[in-house]
């Protein structure tokens, strides 16, 4: 099992030279995967929870591309019914081409109703266009008769989310459910992968309860939610240290030392 992390590319901390030591951290620690965040327009409702900058996330990624060496780069998730289908089939084959393979593109249908106002998108219809757009990714792909084409992680895990990863998905990539939640569900559907992004906050105290969040305690907590993925299933766990303060952005050396913490331990465990 892999294990990514999803870096910040939003908030009054977040800067060209913060963003490169995230990609240098990220990769010196032995992670196999970097992923950012997708806004477009940074209306109220998304200023409230990712505030400026928000930095575009195929832009940010083709720049981190060229810093990194085998990292792979991705989205969680791409907000799809944003942009139209052949720009996003084009930006995301040219990233892959251009990163040697290792752009993933993790999509989701979105849930800001001002930011879709703002770009003109129907919000009662995102998740028809996210369906319809998938389907042109996929046709797209497979006009230009490649041998190869990137993978697709598919966020949500409504009926109808996981309808949308079975039928177009390489993987199924829940954000931030619980164990038992996520274990429900993979043993009600077959999906076609398992890639979650869990939360990573170490405590000092077990945290208890059965709404705990997995990536949510202490590094044994952690670990033996990492260790349940794995057999679950999941062939990559992306770890989010976000916790929905923009001033954490500021300070990323906490998020960067229990990251340290996790791989250290993990790989530990599974030498």
């Amino acid at each position: 099992m892999q294990l990514g992390v999803n870096v910040p590319n939003f908030g009054p901390g977040t800067d060209p030279g913060v963003l490169r030591e995230w990609a240098r951290t990220v990769e010196g620690l032995g992670f196999d995967l970097l992923m950012v965040s997708d806004h477009v327009a940074v209306t109220p409702d998304v200023a409230e929870r990712y505030p400026e900058p928000f930095h575009e996330p195929f832009t940010t990624l083709s720049w981190l591309a060229g810093i990194t060496t085998g990292l792979r780069l991705g989205t969680t998730v791409l907000v799809l019914p944003y942009r139209d289908p052949l720009l996003v089939a084009r930006m995301a084959d040219t990233l892959d081409r251009l990163s040697g393979g290792r752009f993933v593109l993790g999509v989701g249908v979105g849930w800001a109703r001002q930011e879709f106002a703002a770009l003109g998108v129907p919000f009662t219809a995102r998740g028809r266009l996210t369906d319809e757009y998938l389907g042109t990714l996929r046709e797209l792909w497979g006009q230009q008769g490649q041998d190869r084409s990137v993978p697709v992680w598919v966020g949500g895990h409504s009926p109808a989310a996981l309808r949308r990863a079975v039928r177009y998905g390489d993987a199924w990539h829940p954000l931030r459910l619980p164990l038992d939640r996520m274990r429900a569900v993979l043993s009600e559907h077959r999906v076609p992968g398992f890639a979650p992004r869990i939360a990573l906050r170490l405590t000092a105290d077990p945290v208890d309860g059965p709404d705990r969040p997995a990536g949510v305690g202490t590094v044994e907590q952690v670990l033996d939610d990492l260790r349940q993925l794995r057999a679950l299933g999941a062939g990559t766990v992306v770890l989010d240290p976000y916790h929905g303060d923009p001033e954490e952005t500021r300070r990323p050396q906490t998020a960067w030392r229990d990251l340290t913490t996790v791989t250290t331990h993990w790989k530990a465990a599974t030498a």
